[in-house]
C-alpha cells in the first residue's frame, strides 16, 4: 500500500494530474478546517506559550521563525495527497484491473466468425 502511494506520487500522468486537482480543490477546506479548528489547538495546549499550532514560533536575533504556520502547510498537503490516493486513485486502479468476466461486455464469438470463414 505504501510502495503504491509512492508510485502515485512520482508518477505524471494526466489522470493523476487531474485527480489530484479534483481532489485537492474538494477535500481542501475540510482539511484546512480540520488542522486549524481541531488539531492546532491541541497542540497549542501541548506547547508552552503558544495559543495553537499557527502561532508557534522561535526567534533568533530578534525574527521571529513561524514553524507552526509551515508544519500546518505541510499537513495539509499529506493529507490531501493521501485522501486523493486512498479515496479515489487506488479503488480507480483496482476497477482498471478487474478481472474480464466482471466487465459487463457481451460475448462476439469472434473465433466463431473466423472459423466459419
Amino acid at each position: 500500500m505504501i510502495e503504491d502511494f509512492k508510485k502515485f506520487i512520482n508518477q505524471g500522468s494526466v489522470l493523476d494530474l487531474a485527480v489530484g486537482l479534483v481532489i485537492g480543490a474538494a477535500f481542501a477546506v475540510v482539511i484546512n478546517s480540520f488542522v486549524d479548528g481541531l488539531l492546532s489547538p491541541l497542540v497549542g495546549l501541548i506547547l508552552p506559550n503558544t495559543d495553537s499550532l499557527a502561532t508557534a514560533s522561535f526567534p533568533i536575533s530578534g525574527a521571529e521563525f513561524m514553524w507552526g504556520s509551515v508544519f500546518i502547510a505541510l499537513i495539509n498537503f499529506l493529507a490531501i495527497a493521501a485522501a486523493g490516493f486512498f479515496v479515489v486513485l487506488r479503488p480507480y486502479k483496482q476497477w482498471e484491473q478487474r478481472p474480464a468476466h466482471y466487465c459487463d461486455v457481451e460475448q462476439t464469438h469472434e473465433d466463431e466468425f473466423v472459423a466459419l470463414l
